[in-house]
């Protein structure tokens, strides 16, 4: 789990191209690993707290990390032993492999015990799935506590691939930005907690971790429809439009409507029967309407998003209600909010990492993504993307998703950008969650 909030993430190239326009700048990239070694070997040390240390080094630079490290470690009186996968490849690790003044083990079948190990094998490099042989020698490695330098060794760090390392991380330390396989599963629940090691790179990026929201308060002047005002439409299965609608007022939105329900779950939410829809839709007051939930496939769904496309009104657009607006979605300004099979569905043929499909669907669409999962990402057709990894696994019921979708028909009823609002959706979600805990089911989210 990432530790930083609104972190950079690039992928490999990126990091590289990253790495080089700062040793154009002036800083060596002898010096971005010597920074590099330093970072590991400081986790390290808090993570042996005096015990011994293996350190496993690759031919490339990963490597060259991990001898820096080595060297600052038994500096500090660390009991340190190396062992390599093959002789340094790269000018950057031969120099740190000659800097380290102890033996170096060749990294076979039968390596004495040790009771925290640094991965410095591949990091990023790698651009293919480890052969059996080596995946056997680091299987045998297994029960240690493992510090991954970048990623753990087998994974893509990338997220396209889902290699599966053969030695998970316990921590993995990521040097001068978060990587996709950070936040991306599978990748990301081998990686252990993530610690973000800063060593002078500049990392611009519009991809990035969830920022850290706090509540939005309002002003001495708020009144309820400055705090957004949304209309929810119910569908067959009214239960998780009342959801989306409750969840409107207890993401801070001022006033709530569900159109086609009799009964709501509280009195503060207006209940509608729903035949005067078009004419509500005309209210100046209305901010933002939430269809989907709920409402399966079908002529009657149709109809109603065809009437809310036709009022112009921001929209969040949730399940079957998303392919039934894409083709005439146009510049409405949207929110859609899709699970994995909703997501296929309304953009087949799209490959990639989560990351690169969901960018390429708020491209093609014209809208904000919430592309939902354990490792949601959140994508605007400008490019800025948000990873909101790690979610919470309490959320993984039914109607939660119901729920998001009206926490962002608040944050849209606002005004001001999509985007934005989907991210404090998203943030409020996963927090309100978390501090519900074991056992949640939906409607917790949206009682007191």
């Amino acid at each position: 789990m990432p530790s930083s909030a609104d972190a950079p993430i690039l992928t490999a190239d990126a990091m590289r191209a990253a790495e080089a326009a700062c040793a154009a700048s002036g800083t060596s990239l002898a010096t971005l690993m010597e920074r590099a070694g330093a970072a590991v070997a400081d986790l390290a040390w808090r993570m042996a707290s005096g015990a011994p240390v293996l350190v496993l080094c690759g031919p490339g630079n990963n490597g060259g990390d991990g001898y820096v490290a080595a060297r600052l470690l038994a500096r500090r009186g660390v009991h340190v032993r190396v062992a390599a996968l093959a002789e340094p490849g790269t000018e950057l690790a031969r120099a740190a492999r000659r800097a380290w003044a102890g033996p170096v083990e060749a990294l076979g079948d039968e390596l004495a015990f040790a009771p925290v190990i640094i991965d410095a094998l591949f990091g990023v490099g790698l651009s293919r799935p480890l052969t059996e042989d080596i995946a056997a020698r680091l299987r045998g490695l297994a029960g240690r506590r493992i510090l991954a330098v970048d990623v753990p060794s087998g994974v893509d760090a990338d997220g396209v691939q889902a290699w599966t390392p053969a030695l998970p991380a316990d921590v993995t330390v990521a040097l001068g930005a978060l990587k996709p396989a950070h936040v991306l599963l599978p990748p990301a629940a081998s990686c252990g907690k993530v610690v973000l090691a800063p060593i002078g790179i500049e990392a611009q990026s519009r991809l990035r971790t969830l920022p850290h929201l706090e509540g939005d308060t309002p002003g001495a002047a708020a009144h309820k429809f400055s705090r957004g005002m949304a209309l929810v439409r119910a569908g067959p299965m009214p239960g998780a439009a009342a959801l989306a609608a409750s969840a409107v007022l207890r993401a801070g939105g001022g006033y709530a409507i569900l159109s086609g329900a009799t009964s709501v779950p509280f009195s503060a939410i207006i209940a509608e029967r729903g035949e005067n829809f078009a004419e509500r839709l005309l209210d100046e007051r209305l901010g933002a309407v939430v269809i989907g939930p709920g409402y399966p496939p079908g002529a009657a769904l149709d109809r109603d998003v065809a009437a809310a496309l036709k009022s112009g009104k921001p929209l969040v657009l949730d399940a079957a209600a998303i392919p039934s607006a894409l083709p005439r979605l146009g510049d409405t300004p949207a929110i859609l909010t899709p699970h994995a099979g909703e997501f296929a569905r309304a953009f087949p043929g799209l490959e990639g990492s989560k990351i690169e499909q969901a960018r390429a669907a708020a491209r093609r669409s014209g809208a904000v993504l919430v592309y939902k999962g354990a490792d949601t990402i959140i994508a605007a057709p400008d490019g800025r993307i948000v990873a909101a990894w790690p979610g919470c696994p309490w959320l993984a019921t039914a109607g939660t998703g119901d729920v998001l979708a009206g926490a962002c028909g608040a944050m849209l009823a606002r005004g001001g950008d999509a985007f934005d609002a989907a991210v404090a959706a998203v943030s409020w979600h996963i927090s309100r969650a978390r501090a519900i805990g074991p056992g949640l089911i939906a409607d917790d989210l949206v009682k007191a």
